[in-house]
């Protein structure tokens, strides 16, 4: 849906902190997306020429160019999304730097053709590989929460993959994807290889009715669910990373001051608006009245204000209807039995978009707080009685994009990661991942299909091609036409030899595998 701060002719950079219009950007009208596409088209088959290493060398030169600008690339994410300008820079610039040290260092390898061993013995005569093919054009839609880690960690390998790339940011952050475009078209990059189109949602559908080659989504489940029906309709494939309702599992073993102070921070980082929020935290009983204090502890002591100011934890939500939604979501809480611990105020002293940071408790699996995605400084924690009670709610959710959990015993967290239905599950840390360029990220249900990041987030910028050669291109396949009762014979014989249970039975078998590889043909 298209933001209420984009008209049909602009989209406005607007900063959360104050409310105020700082730059207006062209939207791009629907019907220059065709041209789009055809000059990407045109780059791509030579950019994909090129040679992965040389590929490479211009994502290496990528990655100086945005450590060159760090500090205006922060700045911009801070004025535009409101975050803090340390959080900026971690969770933006410096995942952006890993991203492409990543792939300019590993791709050649990923990349690479791959041999493929042939287990039938009438395939031994033959040489199989696997290539990894470029799609071509690749339409990228792009969240404004973190608008520069995002679609740079989608574009940088779809680029080094030999795609050509068309990026829309988010209408709430424009003025960050025109950096990014700035940062490509210093870099050296072909012209058109990486185009950059404004505008809202609408411009995201014209988008994929446009039939780019794939299309990656990042966004709520929602616009995710739209973007995969007009997708399915042209049979164009996708990667969608939507929602997520991540639980946190705090033991009572564990380390109580490292996993309160680790809750807070996944909670509240980003003010909340964060696919990996830690939005469920699920406590032994025993433990569960201190940890709690804790928390509340912690959370009252984050400095809320703008992101500017260095000293401030915690900045604004994006717009006031953020603020309203918030609002809604904890009065339909209150309402159901549960107790704002701290926090649940709007803050229209500090501007228009502040809420303070908030812990609620005496909640249950019943309230909508519970299982709908809150994207907003809110955490709820509920008491249970066992691990095993707590794994149990963490599954007892529609979407699974990562998960914590808290112990001392890290034999016992590794086996209850394991059946925690999540994309990510971290024993003594959260969220970080995304931050490990080597890590998958993505997860099943309501968050969504596919991988980001990693080898595997490469791949799904590549088509898979396999490549057979025969060594022997004159003999005569046993299989080909020529069909009578012998070869139905000599064909039982072959499968006796590759598959009975019993070697006994194989080699009595042999002679008929001979007589199947010497075999003439009719036709």
């Amino acid at each position: 849906m298209a933001s209420p701060l984009a008209s049909l002719s602009t989209v406005q950079s607007t900063d959360p902190a104050t409310g105020a219009v700082v730059a207006r950007f062209e939207s791009t009208p629907a019907g220059e997306l065709p041209e789009v596409m055809r000059r990407a088209s045109a780059v791509q088959e030579d950019w994909a020429a090129l040679p992965v290493k040389s590929r490479c060398a211009l994502i290496r030169r990528l990655g100086e160019v945005i450590y060159s600008r760090r500090r205006e690339l922060a700045e911009r994410v801070t004025r535009e999304t409101g975050k803090p300008l340390a959080e900026a820079l971690f969770a933006d610039v410096l995942i952006s730097l890993e991203t492409a040290k990543y792939y300019a260092r590993h791709a050649p390898s990923f990349l690479r053709d791959e041999r493929v061993p042939h287990q039938n013995l009438a395939a031994k005569a033959k040489s199989g590989r696997l290539r990894y093919e470029p799609f071509g054009v690749i339409a990228i839609i792009a969240p404004w929460n973190y608008p520069l880690a995002i679609p740079l960690g989608q574009m940088i390998p779809a680029v080094v993959a030999g795609n050509a790339v068309v990026l829309k940011p988010s209408e709430l952050a424009p003025s960050c994807g025109q950096l990014i475009a700035d940062c490509f078209a210093e870099t050296g990059f072909p012209s058109h290889l990486i185009q950059i189109v404004q505008g809202g949602g609408e411009l995201g559908a014209a988008l994929v009715e446009a039939r780019p080659d794939k299309v990656i989504f990042t966004g709520s489940t929602a616009a995710g669910r739209q973007v995969a029906e007009n997708c399915a309709r042209q049979m164009i494939p996708s990667v969608l990373e939507l929602g997520g309702k991540d639980a946190m599992l705090v033991l009572a073993d564990a380390d109580l001051e490292a996993a309160s102070s680790a809750a807070v921070w996944g909670a509240f980082t980003n003010c909340g608006q964060a696919c990996l929020s830690v939005e469920r935290i699920y406590v032994e009983q025993g433990i569960a009245g201190s940890f709690t204090q804790r928390c509340v502890a912690k959370t009252r002591l984050l400095r809320l204000g703008p992101g500017s100011d260095p000293d401030n934890e915690v900045g604004p939500m994006i717009h006031a209807q953020a603020v309203d939604r918030i609002e809604d979501q904890l009065q339909a809480a209150t309402a159901a039995g549960a107790r704002i611990l701290t926090g649940g105020r709007r803050r229209p002293d500090l501007g228009p978009c502040y809420f303070e940071p908030t812990v609620v408790g005496d909640v249950n699996k019943s309230m909508a707080l519970m299982h709908e995605p809150i994207f907003g400084p809110v955490v709820a924690i509920q008491v249970v009685s066992s691990a095993d009670q707590a794994v149990a709610l963490a599954n007892d959710s529609a979407y699974g994009l990562s998960a914590s959990v808290w112990t001392a015993d890290r034999e016992r967290g590794r086996d209850l990661a394991a059946r925690i239905r999540s994309g990510a599950v971290m024993v003594n840390d959260l969220a970080s991942y995304f931050a490990m360029p080597e890590a998958p990220h993505g997860g099943p249900g309501l968050s969504g299909w596919g991988r980001t990041h990693s080898r595997h987030g490469l791949l799904e910028t590549v088509q898979v091609k396999y490549v057979d050669v025969d060594w022997l291109p004159r003999w005569p396949k046993t299989w080909w036409f020529g069909y009578d009762r012998a070869l139905g014979e000599t064909a039982e014989r072959f499968i006796d030899f590759s598959h009975a249970p019993a070697w006994r039975e194989r080699w009595r078998s042999a002679a008929g595998v001979f007589r199947a590889l010497i075999r003439g043909h009719r036709i």
